[in-house]
């Protein structure tokens, strides 16, 4: 009885082993975008507005983010009366962070640029990765809380690596690793991501993403409120000065 109970969860085993197997890389994250609103649907979105609060070690302070597609990326937290900005242009970045002693924007170290760039476009970097010289590889499955996820390593043409972990049932992305710098270390950045919502025009997005640096400090952001296509001037992101 016994060996034949093993039998049956090696057939299980490897008839699971072979079903991730058979699809690739891009089969999956073609299902991702078609899960999230389609190319179509994503195609139509020029410009996203979020509107919530971040958490940061026991403390909330409200934040808001504007996305111009492939134009500009724009993170401000009012963090107990100091405004932190994170911008990104198809061009550069730059920040202000007053908590780190930098009361005026400076700009971006390279390597963190190129690790952010790809925030600034709306659907993430794996609706067009092929057009845009991307390498995808599916690395397998691996357990993402309780859910086994596939696992897609994406590399960038600068040779930037990012791995998403997208859920085998509904297709959405719920974690993904990069490698960048905190507080001076090189660290591998997580996001993780829940509370996904469909906007009015049909995009599903993430309202709560947690992001843990290294273990060194962690925060949560939740949005309240998103406007898709509000109309947006592209000045917000030239860095002050210039």
């Amino acid at each position: 009885m016994k060996n034949v109970k093993f039998y049956l969860l090696s057939i299980i085993a490897a008839f699971t082993m072979f079903t991730a197997s058979a699809q690739s890389a891009d089969d999956i994250i073609n299902k991702h975008i078609d899960a999230v609103g389609g190319r179509t649907t994503i195609g139509k979105i020029n410009s996203i507005y979020e509107e919530g609060t971040m958490q940061v070690m026991g403390n909330e302070a409200p934040n808001n983010i504007t996305i111009l597609n492939g134009k500009g990326y724009k993170s401000e937290t009012d963090f107990n009366g100091q405004k932190i900005v994170n911008t990104v242009t198809d061009k550069g970045g730059w920040m202000i962070n007053p908590m780190a002693g930098a009361s005026d924007a400076t700009a971006l170290p390279a390597d963190q640029y190129k690790n952010l760039k790809a925030q600034l476009y709306i659907g993430g970097p794996l609706l067009n990765y092929v057009a845009d010289g991307y390498k995808a590889e599916l690395l397998g499955q691996e357990k993402v809380g309780t859910v086994n996820a596939y696992k897609i390593k994406l590399t960038s043409k600068d040779s930037a690596v990012t791995t998403y972990f997208i859920d085998p049932t509904t297709y959405y992305l719920i974690k993904a690793v990069t490698h960048g710098n905190a507080m001076g270390q090189e660290v591998d950045i997580t996001a993780t991501f829940s509370n996904f919502q469909k906007t009015d025009v049909g995009y599903t997005m993430p309202f709560t993403t947690d992001l843990d640096f290294g273990g060194q400090f962690q925060l949560t952001t939740t949005f309240k409120k998103v406007e898709v296509n509000k109309p947006v001037d592209p000045k917000i992101f030239d860095m002050p000065g210039k």
